[in-house]
């Protein structure tokens, strides 16, 4: 890659005040554990009631049910989840995609209880609710307007003042930052050696949250791994895990023998030992790393890095949409940008939850080439402010009819390649467009960042 498409990984320091915009797209309101009194006189409560499980909900999200009941859980969605009563042992087991079980609540003294998915990251996610257990019907709203049954009450100066903290806390410092190019050995031959470790670390996801975070190399995402197309490439792979693992280079192509999904191709590498993946490169790619052997596991608690392979092809001298892409264009900085939502990381953009997101800082004019990779478990639907983004590659394959979009939606698996030019100075806001993957009740958290454009005149 050329000194102007070097990869550059955002650290500056930017003014603690910085003012984001984002409509608060949900009204939250906090519910007691138990411990409440029962709701008011009215109609029978149900004795049995289903609830759904989805990414990310609970459905119905306020459950009402009469006391000695029981709900009829099922899990609706691709993932696995489990609904749990917070502050009691009343739980279902976790569900797979179909499964269906029914979890008495005959142990529950009337009240009010908040219910979630004890999933990592599921509950930020959204999914969470409450369970009224009364022999009257529960009249209790998410719009906290009164309906004819009790009204939680709101401390709407309290959202709002959360909102505002968290913002103006934006950019925060905290600990580790992953993406940070790695060095290789070259040997006699022209190979390029290099050495990952797969460890457990203490991960600070959030200012003062650290978690159990499952890296490479101490860093979460992984270590980027840069090449050129042809070279002869060797990844030595420590496994300093408790468990067995393998790496897969998802999006590489690579001889059978190396793709490693044990036991299929390789057998395990298991805890202590070493394993040498040797591979030559053939095409361009904007790939990734990550185990294949439990990685519903691994990869969720930060397992996952970025893999980039010659330079992705530009429409250059284009015109999409009224807007051309100049052919002497420039690449000021290439930019991946990993999402996640789930495990002991959870809703993050390159292993961190806002206001702990790093900033994408550009000149007025410059030209960003922007890699989205989904090593998450649901779809994110990207929006940034200000600027269309050029969609010019899926899976790192050059798109023969490039688009601008303004939100772009990312699957779990998926790698799209984006070019945006910085027209306008001022700071705007990204981020992913499922508003609870974005804010909550104590103010905004997960995938959002901003990008900020300085203006030099």
């Amino acid at each position: 890659m050329s000194e102007e498409r070097s990869v550059a990984m955002i650290g500056v320091s930017v003014l603690a005040a910085v003012a984001l915009v984002l409509s608060v797209g949900a009204l939250i309101i906090s519910a007691s554990s138990g411990g409440q009194a029962a709701a008011p006189t009215g109609s029978p409560a149900p004795s049995t009631v289903a609830v759904e499980l989805a990414e990310f909900s609970i459905a119905p999200k306020d459950i009402v049910v009469a006391p000695g009941g029981s709900l009829t859980v099922r899990n609706a969605g691709a993932i696995e989840h489990d609904l749990a009563v917070v502050g009691t042992n009343v739980a279902t087991t976790l569900l797979r995609p179909g499964e269906t079980e029914t979890l008495s609540i005959g142990a529950l003294a009337p009240g009010t209880y908040t219910v979630i998915c004890t999933v990592p990251g599921h509950e930020s996610g959204g999914m969470v609710g409450t369970l009224a257990v009364s022999g009257p019907a529960f009249g209790g709203t998410t719009d906290g307007m009164d309906h004819g049954g009790s009204v939680t009450e709101i401390d709407w100066e309290a959202l709002d003042r959360a909102m505002e903290e968290t913002i103006l806390s934006f950019p925060a410092e905290t600990a580790g930052l992953g993406n940070q190019p790695l060095e290789y050995e070259l040997l006699a031959d022209g190979t390029k050696r290099f050495a990952l470790v797969a460890e457990i670390i203490d991960w600070e996801v959030e200012p003062g949250k650290f978690v159990e975070g499952w890296a490479y190399n101490g860093q979460i995402p992984g270590p980027l791994i840069k090449v050129d197309v042809g070279d002869k490439v060797e990844v030595v792979v420590t496994n300093n895990l408790p468990m067995g693992t393998d790496v897969h280079w998802h999006g590489i192509i690579v001889p059978n023998s190396q793709d490693g999904v044990a036991p299929l191709t390789q057998d395990l590498i298991m805890p202590g030992e070493t394993f040498t993946y040797a591979f030559t490169t053939t095409e361009p790619a904007v790939g990734m790393y990550h185990p294949h052997h439990h990685g519903q596991m691994k990869l969720p608690n930060g397992m996952f890095g970025v893999m980039l392979v010659g330079d992705l092809e530009l429409p250059l001298g284009m015109t999409v949409a009224n807007r051309t892409v100049p052919r002497n264009l420039v690449v000021a900085q290439e930019i991946p940008m990993v999402l996640n939502d789930a495990g002991t990381i959870g809703l993050s953009l390159n292993g961190k939850s806002f206001p702990a997101t790093e900033p994408i800082v550009a000149n007025k004019g410059e030209w960003i080439l922007m890699h989205y990779y989904n090593e998450g478990l649901t779809i994110h639907p990207m929006h940034l402010h200000g600027f269309p983004q050029l969609v010019v590659a899926k899976d790192g394959f050059p798109l023969l009819a490039p688009q601008w979009e303004d939100t772009v939606n990312v699957a779990p698996g998926e790698r799209y390649s984006v070019l945006i030019k910085a027209e306008h100075a001022g700071v705007w806001a990204f981020h992913c467009h499922i508003l609870t993957h974005a804010e909550r009740k104590e103010g905004m958290f997960g995938m959002v960042t901003a990008f900020i454009v300085l203006d030099d005149e």
